[in-house]
């Protein structure tokens, strides 16, 4: 297989992956707002900022107004900016479409209708009244994709290479998500004393990524930052756990690497390092620090993505058109 070719299903994998989180982030943080406990996690200045800092890692000063319409179809529908929803789903098509024939007719047919179904969607309509409608459906559809990956095509090196970019791209929206949620924890922690209050936030945190209801059925309480992040981080069983996505990654990274000599900077190494810690993290050394964890973990999850492209994917600068920046600082 080329390098260019094990490149674009890679990110294939990546960008749709991408855009169900930024999707679900946008669709959950937007409307669990409407009847949140406090006044700060009410205000809609409070949601733009969050949604901001997710999707863009940007922090937005407070003297600056947001206006709700445009960080809406920036984030949503803007196809100029690498870090929206249609800008994600368009490289995924992309991608798709120069790797067309190692992928399954099925994968590709459902790619090519998305992408078609998402350009053709109105930005007046998307702003006013069709964000719950727009992100939903952009929900379904990944998930629809990733049945079709599963379904469609060999378990052989080909399916190895897109999953690696679905996984460590699972990864690294889990951290932002767990980083800007923590962020927002922080903020209404200084206003309220009553910490009771401000757990609604670790509600919406495990919502955006679809695991509230797996969390509520194994801890049988009420979330709180401490089981919540152990679940999110620590618990191998919840498939959108860290450490499930590091599993994955392993288990993917080592049908490529089969005849591979393992130097301590390749990224088979880095992976079964990384994986290594987590088994034996504890929630508490975690809590402790989370800001320094979250921005190690990103660190690292970027360096894995960097030496996969490197020892797998490497290509010339001129062919990697539809490779991201902004979402990897």
């Amino acid at each position: 297989m080329l390098a260019r070719v094990a490149n674009n299903l890679f990110w294939m994998g990546r960008y749709i992956e991408r855009s169900e989180h930024l999707a679900r982030y946008l669709n959950v943080n937007y409307f669990s707002s409407l009847d949140a406990p406090t006044e700060l996690s009410q205000s809609r200045q409070f949601v733009l900022r969050s949604i901001m800092y997710m999707a863009n890692n940007e922090i937005v000063d407070k003297d600056i107004k947001l206006k709700e319409e445009d960080v809406l179809y920036n984030v949503g529908l803007n196809p100029e900016n690498q870090y929206s929803i249609i800008y994600s789903f368009s490289c995924a098509h992309e991608n798709a479409k120069s790797s067309r024939d190692l992928i399954s007719t099925e994968l590709f047919e459902s790619l090519n209708r998305i992408n078609h179904s998402i350009k053709g969607y109105s930005p007046e309509a998307f702003v006013k009244n069709g964000l719950y409608d727009f992100t939903s459906m952009i929900t379904q559809f990944t998930s629809e994709l990733r049945s079709k990956i599963q379904g469609t095509l060999l378990h052989d090196e080909i399916h190895a290479i897109i999953m690696l970019g679905v996984y460590l791209e699972r990864a690294l929206q889990l951290t932002r998500i767990i980083n800007s949620k923590c962020s927002d924890y922080s903020a209404e922690e200084k206003l309220y004393k009553n910490k009771a209050d401000t757990n609604h936030q670790w509600s919406t945190l495990l919502k955006c990524v679809a695991s509230y209801d797996m969390m509520r059925r194994f801890y049988k309480k009420t979330p709180t930052k401490i089981t919540t992040l152990e679940f999110l981080i620590l618990n191998s069983e919840c498939p959108r756990s860290i450490i499930n996505c590091l599993n994955q990654i392993d288990k993917n990274i080592s049908i490529l690497a089969k005849t591979q000599k393992i130097t301590k900077d390749s990224p088979v190494f880095l992976i079964g390092k990384l994986k290594a810690e987590f088994e034996y993290k504890l929630i508490d050394e975690i809590d402790d620090n989370i800001e320094s964890f979250i921005s190690n973990l990103i660190t690292k999850l970027v360096t894995i993505g960097e030496k996969l492209e490197e020892n797998y994917f490497k290509i010339s600068d001129h062919s990697s058109k539809t490779k991201p920046v902004a979402q990897e600082q």
